[in-house]
């Protein structure tokens, strides 16, 4: 991150909203990588983050522009 990037991008707690990656290619308009632990298992189950409801063991955030960062098969090692 430049200097003048870390003046004007802020981070903010709190921010709810759904993150999966497991949409239907015939539903979005958008290149999409399917979710490694819904690969190996067969699935589409595993969500990496649903507001109110679940944050994946693997989910280690969102990466500008919309880049899902993930640990799997190794659990984040921040995830409490």
């Amino acid at each position: 991150m430049t200097k003048s990037s870390k003046k004007i991008i802020k981070k903010f707690k709190g921010a709810n909203m759904d993150i999966d990656l497991v949409s239907e290619k015939s539903e979005i308009s958008w290149k999409q990588d399917l979710c490694p632990w819904n690969k190996d298992e067969d699935t589409v189950e595993h969500r990496c983050a649903v507001k109110n409801i679940s944050i994946c063991p693997y989910f280690c955030g969102i990466e500008y522009l919309d880049n899902v960062l993930c640990s799997y098969p190794q659990k984040n090692p921040n995830f409490d």
